[in-house]
């Protein structure tokens, strides 16, 4: 695993664990959840940063496609 994609897993932990201080993952698929939806966000920011045309389409059609809000 790349530190980014660790970087997003620990955030998606720590958000999980704020949110279910009691929890040892008995609720794993809001962590799912959290790390796929960081992973999207990432991608979509990526494309958004770093290419000028159509980045703004590219960027809103991965949130609509993955149902992930902005």
């Amino acid at each position: 695993m790349n530190e980014q994609i660790q970087e997003l897993s620990d955030i998606a932990y720590k958000n999980h664990l704020a949110r279910n201080p009691n929890s040892s993952f008995g609720r794993r698929s809001d962590y799912d959840k959290e790390f796929a939806e960081l992973i999207v966000r990432e991608c979509a920011n990526v494309v958004n940063d770093n290419y000028s045309h159509g980045s703004s389409v590219v960027y809103k059609i991965l949130f609509e496609h993955f149902g992930v809000k902005e």
